[in-house]
């Protein structure tokens, strides 16, 4: 190889040990860049969607503001995490069918996951339905249970799109077309900052307003998306009309996307019940509003890392199907040095540190609420470096299919072990929400420490062999299995 001072080094397959090349190093860091860049910006821009709502409900006081906040927790626990979970089977799928060259696999893996999404969509809206006394149930605030019930039944809508929405982002981000997405979902939130003030503010709705929004949004940016792949030339390989062959698939997709949606879910759940939590707390409008605060801000610093586990998810699994390992193995370690350095360092930990007295003011005007978000700022800069090595390593995850095993490591790291530390620590340590969030950090620990175990043991030319296998396991082997 060339230049052979490089420092990174392969180590893993016996048949490769050699170290990269500058040219090869500076390569994968252009394709990353060019994918995580557009990536980031969609992450930022749908997450842009949620925030700005509970942003506006904020202005309408605490109750609505801890209403709209443990709606939006409830919708993620049983409906977005599990949906998103889902569609992320298709990073294994498409992304390792476009790398193995099976150009029309990739339409045919959408419209399962289409089929497989839209069904799970309507014993989850049932569940939305029932917010307020699932809620109840629960043991929360009869008030703010009622408020987030109301504003769950205006958002129902929102899970037909999302479920749209998420399977089309998956399907081109394996072709690595990326910057249409962008686009979209710049358009999207423009309109949506738009229709929310008119919905909350103008129309008389407040809150309720807010939820319908959302809705109208989701189903927007779905619909473009829609329409983008199947009139755009850049899908004409990849999309080839609707087939039976779908049907044939749903087995198989269903063998990566239910784990796939337990590693997800297990992850986000463990997050949103710290809000759901913060209500048994003493005072539970001020730790509900606060944790939702702080939740929501460490989410959208969170795009950046989300969006170099997205990109590295992409150029693993294409590399994969294209049946070069050492190649995915370089992408696996530039990201780690680019999420590492570029986005979880010194700076984003000062910033967060720096405006931590003010950050406050964009969500609520009571000094109470302002005053506790800028302490629980300095828990939420210590756990973001983690939080940022851990997306990476679920992303190498998803590319090489690991779905099952990443399920079984965010049972133990949040559910065994995270979840319980932050109910000893803010209910018996009385450390209220900063308990809860210090557990969270124990857990991101734990499921990093895993991950990163389990990608240092991998044999990459086994996982490109798998790889090739599953992506030329065409539909007519489905059809054998599904008659078998």
């Amino acid at each position: 190889m060339e230049n052979l001072d490089s420092p990174l080094v392969v180590s893993q397959d016996m048949e490769s040990q050699e170290r990269f090349g500058k040219d090869e190093i500076l390569a994968e860091v252009k394709k990353q860049l060019l994918l995580a860049g557009p990536l980031v910006s969609v992450n930022f821009l749908l997450f842009a969607l949620q925030l700005t709502s509970v942003m506006f409900v904020g202005h309408l006081g605490n109750l609505a503001l801890s209403g709209a906040s443990i709606a939006t927790s409830f919708a993620s626990v049983t409906g977005f995490s599990l949906l998103r979970g889902m569609a992320s089977a298709l990073d294994t799928f498409c992304g390792q069918s476009y790398g193995a060259k099976q150009y029309h696999m990739l339409g045919v893996y959408l419209q399962t996951a289409l089929i497989v999404l839209l069904s799970a969509t309507v014993p989850l809206a049932l569940i939305w339905a029932n917010a307020t006394s699932i809620l109840l149930f629960f043991g929360q605030d009869p008030e703010i249970s009622a408020e987030a019930g109301r504003y769950a039944r205006f958002m129902l809508p929102s899970i037909f799109g999302f479920a749209i929405q998420e399977c089309h982002i998956r399907f081109l981000q394996a072709q690595n077309n990326v910057v249409p997405m962008m686009v979209i979902s710049g358009f999207t939130t423009l309109l949506h900052i738009l229709v929310c003030w008119i919905l909350v503010f103008k129309s008389g709705l407040g809150n309720k307003g807010a939820a319908l929004a959302n809705a109208f949004s989701y189903w927007t940016n779905a619909v473009i998306l829609t329409l983008y792949v199947r009139i755009s030339r850049s899908c004409k390989k990849t999309w080839t009309g609707y087939s039976m062959e779908a049907v044939y698939c749903i087995p198989k997709f269903l063998r990566l996307s239910i784990p796939s949606a337990v590693m997800l879910s297990l992850e986000v759940w463990s997050f949103e019940m710290m809000v759901l939590l913060s209500g048994l707390l003493p005072n539970p409008k001020l730790e509900t509003s606060v944790l939702a605060i702080s939740l929501n801000t460490c989410s959208t610093i969170y795009m950046i890392p989300l969006g170099l586990s997205a990109a590295v998810s992409t150029r693993s699994s294409n590399e994969l199907g294209a049946e070069r390992p050492r190649a995915a193995f370089l992408a696996v370690c530039v990201t780690m040095v680019m999420v590492m350095v570029m986005s979880e360092g010194i700076v984003v930990g000062m910033v967060m540190i720096s405006g931590r007295k003010i950050w406050g003011y964009l969500y609520s005007e009571d000094e109470q609420v302002v005053k506790y978000v800028g302490q629980m700022f300095l828990l939420i800069a210590a756990s973001h470096f983690v939080d940022g090595i851990q997306s990476v390593l679920t992303g190498v995850a998803r590319g090489c299919g690991w779905q099952k095993m990443g399920a079984v490591v965010n049972l133990g790291a949040y559910h065994l072990i995270g979840i319980p530390s932050s109910i000893i620590l803010a209910f018996v340590c009385h450390l209220g929400g900063k308990g809860l969030w210090t557990g969270i950090i124990v857990a991101l620990t734990v499921q990093a420490s895993c991950l990163a175990i389990l990608t240092l043991r991998t044999k990459w030319e086994e996982e490109a062999t798998k790889a090739v296998n599953r992506a030329t396991n065409s539909w007519v082997q489905c059809y054998h299995e599904v008659k078998r």
